[in-house]
């Protein structure tokens, strides 16, 4: 018999439905020579510092460097510490029993660093010795998988991927949980949360959010002429930019004397636009921000539902390209897309055995190619579901036109000394804009004045007559604050705001976090109350910009650390450096974040002793998100946060010696309709609303 290990129970069902493994079972399915069973997600993680018998948060406990990490079951967060998820252990020892009856192991995980760190951390938990062997598929269609299951791969063969996986696990725990706990003594066990990559995150949110509030804004003048030749209206711009609107006015009066421009210089090129290459995980992720206004998690949790659906490929991707041998499926594709709206205008501006093989690239495929749909017409699906599909399907039908050719035209004009400019474009072939008939996409351009418009056959020493002068008042701008879409680019190319020159080209083209991780970074910032979302824009809470200023000059704030850390991850993959060399350098880090996080002088917050109302007996400890009596058998709470609205001390004060706050505003219910009433506390203990008699 075999063991296959999936990465869950959707995915296991695929394999042993093509596997002729019918018998249901509790925790798996056999029958054909199979047992196929599965993981649920993260079975096991590395062991709290409880589990090395360090208790509560000890300045004499730090640097915690575990020789050798230990491995737990998954354990779910209570109250009083952390305790194991049954649905976890129930699994594990399925995994067990199938595995002692097997005579060797098939590995199904996702293909990539996660998966392989699930069913590795298994294995070792385990003490499991037999052999495996590894499916690397790159979808779930009942082809993929046939395929797989006649190339398995040796599992060694994949042992650098584990090494970097596991490199990456135990940093991410050395640096999260020692800068967590430094940063909790040093703040007088105010609880703090730092990471590895969280906090360099965070640092970027809060850096464009302070440029922004800090920046003044200024006014400036342009002129703008109005002219109209072979009957085309168009407009010309003064480049130049007067901070007083008095000379402007002045040179204003001045041209409309003259009354005419001299054409001085035509500038006519002709340029081609590349199509746009296919998806990897973090393109998608910003297209559909920016298009749809779906978050970084949403569209990665969708497009893991379009995979486990058959309908699309691996999506934690961080390629844009194929290999060769993909390029042989692509007509097929195509053909598929062809039989179903809103698919068929696009691909008649196709033309079959003509694609561009851009997208081909063996050198630059990473673990697996970049987003494709799959042969399996899609259906049942939901809204959101649809719209990803739809954008995975026209960036296909995209990647495969040709060039978009513009005829891009620049003209100089002179009325006295004072230049102006005219820009205009026109399209000579749409080319892969044809696809969807978006001729421009000026959000993304860096040409904001580019139109699409054909302007007059003009020449040197023409002259044009000025129908209309016009004075344009506007202001500066702020840099723009963080949607989900800028910061996933700001993540992706953090490398490249490294103001030293050497460094930057060094690591250009490295970010912080994977295309796998991003997401969930964002979503642990919005989970800690870092950062919340306005609309589709990432605002720093008070509590983020706290913890920012607390390590904005740290080196656990560094962006480029971390950037180069993601370096050394992919050199442990390809074999290139020693996994203890990395965690040794990791260990040297942490110290020194450790030392510089427990020397800050972190002012604490005036909190006043209350007694618990009760028991009557002890004082309050009194949190960021919670109040509590430190008595167990009393075990009486109160969550600070209430319907939107974060208590205050004044507030808090007044409930618990009062039982009545102030006039409460802005709280929001349920239904999301706000209101304002007292917060008062009741004979049980327990809180209600008092709201104003408006009679």
């Amino acid at each position: 018999m075999k063991a296959i290990i999936a990465e869950k129970p959707s995915v296991a069902r695929e394999i042993a439905q093509l596997l002729g493994a019918h018998e249901k079972k509790d925790g798996y399915l056999s029958g054909n020579g199979y047992y196929v069973t599965w993981a649920l997600g993260h079975l096991i993680a590395l062991g709290m510092p409880e589990d090395y018998g360090i208790r509560g948060f000890k300045k004499a406990s730090l640097p915690i460097f575990p020789k050798p990490f230990i491995l737990t079951p998954k354990k779910l967060k209570r109250t009083k510490g952390y305790e194991p998820d049954p649905p976890a252990l129930k699994q594990l020892n399925t995994i067990q029993q199938v595995i002692s009856q097997c005579s060797s192991i098939i590995v199904a995980t996702d293909a990539g660093r996660e998966g392989e760190l699930i069913f590795r951390y298994i294995y070792h938990y385990l003490q499991c010795n037999k052999p495996f062997e590894r499916l690397w598929i790159s979808s779930l269609t009942e082809k993929a998988i046939q395929d797989g299951f006649k190339n398995l791969q040796p599992g060694d063969a994949f042992d650098g991927l584990y090494q970097a996986a596991k490199a990456r696990s135990e940093a991410d725990w050395l640096v999260g949980i020692n800068a967590t706990q430094a940063l909790t003594i040093a703040g007088n066990q105010d609880v703090y949360s730092l990471g590895r990559v969280q906090t360099p995150t965070l640092a970027l949110i809060c850096q464009r959010f302070l440029q922004h509030q800090n920046f003044t804004k200024q006014k400036y003048f342009q002129i703008q002429l109005s002219h109209r030749k072979e009957y085309t209206d168009f407009n010309s711009l003064s480049p130049l930019q007067w901070e007083e609107r008095k000379p402007a006015e002045q040179i204003q009066k001045s041209i409309e004397r003259e009354g005419r421009a001299i054409v001085e210089d035509v500038s006519v090129k002709t340029i081609e636009e590349q199509s746009p290459l296919l998806f990897d995980l973090t393109e998608l992720q910003k297209e559909a921000n920016r298009k749809l206004g779906l978050s970084a998690d949403e569209v990665l949790q969708t497009a893991q539902s379009l995979y486990e659906k058959q309908f699309i490929t691996y999506p934690r991707t961080g390629s844009k390209y194929i290999p060769e041998d993909v390029w042989t499926d692509i007509p097929e594709l195509v053909r598929i897309l062809n039989q179903t709206e809103p698919f068929k205008t696009a691909i008649t501006h196709l033309k079959f055995g003509n694609f561009n093989k851009r997208i081909v690239n063996d050198l630059k495929v990473t673990d697996h190619h970049g987003l494709l749909i799959t042969t399996k017409t899609p259906s049942a699906l939901t809204a959101t579901e649809k719209s990803i599909y739809e954008m995975i399907a026209y960036r296909l039908l995209e990647s495969l036109s040709h060039t978009c050719i513009k005829q891009v035209t620049q003209i100089q004009i002179k009325v006295h000394h004072y230049e102006f400019q005219v820009k205009g474009s026109k399209i000579l072939n749409q080319g892969w804009r044809a696809i969807k008939g978006i001729l421009s996409d000026n959000e993304n351009s860096n040409n904001k004045n580019e139109v699409l418009t054909e302007l007059p056959e003009l020449k040197t020493g023409d002259e044009l007559k000025i129908s209309k002068t016009d004075l344009l008042e506007k202001v500066t701008q702020p840099p723009k604050l963080y949607t989900e879409a800028d910061l996933l680019s700001a993540m992706e190319n953090a490398g490249r705001s490294i103001e030293n020159k050497e460094e930057q080209k060094a690591i250009s083209n490295i970010g912080i976090g994977t295309p796998a991780t991003r997401a969930s970074i964002i979503e642990t910032l919005l989970s800690r109350n870092y950062i919340i979302r306005k609309s589709k824009i990432l605002i720093p809470t008070d509590k983020g910009l706290h913890v920012y200023n607390l390590v904005k000059d740290k080196k656990i704030a560094n962006v480029q650390m971390t950037a180069e850390w993601e370096i050394a991850l992919d050199r442990i993959e390809k074999g290139e450096l020693n996994k203890t060399q990395f965690i040794n350098d990791i260990q040297a880090y942490t110290a020194e974040i450790t030392n510089e996080l427990l020397s800050l002088h972190i002012p604490q917050e005036n909190i006043p002793q209350l007694k618990c109302p009760k028991c009557q007996q002890h004082d309050l400890i009194i949190k960021d998100k919670i109040i509590k009596c430190p008595d167990e058998q009393c075990s009486w709470i109160l969550f600070r946060t209430i319907c939107g609205v974060q208590l205050n001390i004044k507030d808090l004060t007044l409930l618990l010696t009062q039982n009545k706050t102030s006039l409460i505003k802005n709280m929001k219910s349920k239904n999301g309709k706000k209101f304002d009433a007292f917060i008062t506390l009741k004979n049980d203990f327990s809180t209600s609303f008092e709201f104003i008699n408006k009679n």
